[in-house]
């Protein structure tokens, strides 16, 4: 993807509704993907092959149109932001897919644009009334996910889900503001390698090892997590980050729920409780309210 602005003067570019499209539909699916691959491989290792596949695919493409490769400090960066967003973010999500479905998983992942507007709040951005409005119904309804038959029947699950929205939101929020990646794909193919490194890391450490018999449905699900949901939806992602603001880089929160409560109970055969689809609905209420707060303020 090459810098171009994400805006013209009649609204909306090409580039900006192809990212929107990545990570809203793209994104939507690959939780389901992530639970099948979940069958044959272990989480940390599943994410970590993962990443660093498409992030040697990204770098290789990148240094044969004559990119150079990243600064020290912007290896750094990368380490620091990839073992947030990749390391904890994704590898928490995987370890919470192993025992509550993926929809329910997607539904709690909605409260991430409340808490980057949390985080905003140590550089002086103060939300409006129908900002924290937004925040009020988000938190009512993470509390009424949390105590639903999925969540509830999971502490683990509920623990390592937390885990990864917090490490997630904490690493969006740097990358724009503290530790920048270096710029274009060559940054995001840095974070991608930098944080399949330290998922790996994390693989090692809990043992996790390669099963002899890979089940082809898993190995289906984990190449489409490597092209779509990396190569594709991370990097729009990325671009929205650097490009466009907060509130637009996180408006897939209120869309992935959706496609993938959908998906999980279609095809997956996930059951979900009308208690939990209510709660769904009061966090996508929620974060509506705080991007229209954003949106009125700008």
């Amino acid at each position: 993807m090459t810098q171009t602005p994400l805006q013209t003067a009649g609204g909306l570019g090409p580039k900006l509704m192809l990212c929107l499209a990545a990570t809203w539909l793209v994104w939507g699916s690959t939780y389901l993907a992530i639970k099948v691959a979940l069958v044959s491989l272990p989480p940390f290792l599943q994410m970590g092959s993962r990443f660093l596949v498409a992030g040697v695919l990204l770098a290789g493409w990148m240094r044969w149109r004559g990119v150079p490769w990243p600064s020290r400090r912007q290896w750094l960066h990368a380490l620091v932001i990839g073992g947030l967003m990749l390391g904890g973010g994704m590898g928490g999500t995987a370890v919470a897919e192993q025992t509550v479905g993926s929809g329910l998983v997607v539904a709690f992942i909605a409260v991430m644009p409340l808490m980057i507007a949390g985080l905003n709040l140590l550089w002086g951005e103060k939300p409006g009334w129908t900002e924290s409005l937004g925040i009020a119904f988000g938190l009512v309804g993470v509390l009424l996910l949390t105590r639903g038959q999925g969540f509830g029947a999971s502490p683990a699950g509920l623990v390592a889900i937390i885990v990864a929205c917090a490490s997630w939101a904490v690493g969006s929020v740097l990358s724009q503001r503290v530790w920048p990646l270096a710029p274009g794909a060559m940054g995001f193919a840095s974070e991608m390698l930098a944080g399949g490194a330290v998922l790996m890391a994390l693989s090692w450490a809990n043992g996790e090892a390669l099963p002899r018999h890979i089940e082809p449905s898993a190995l289906w699900a984990w190449a489409y997590l490597v092209v779509f949901g990396s190569l594709i939806a991370f990097n729009a992602y990325m671009v929205l980050l650097a490009e466009a603001s907060a509130g637009l880089a996180s408006s897939y929160s209120f869309v992935n729920p959706v496609i993938a409560m959908l998906l999980g109970v279609t095809l997956a055969g996930e059951h979900i409780s009308g208690h939990e689809w209510l709660a769904a609905g009061i966090v996508l209420m929620g974060v509506v309210l705080l991007l229209a707060g954003r949106s009125r303020g700008r």
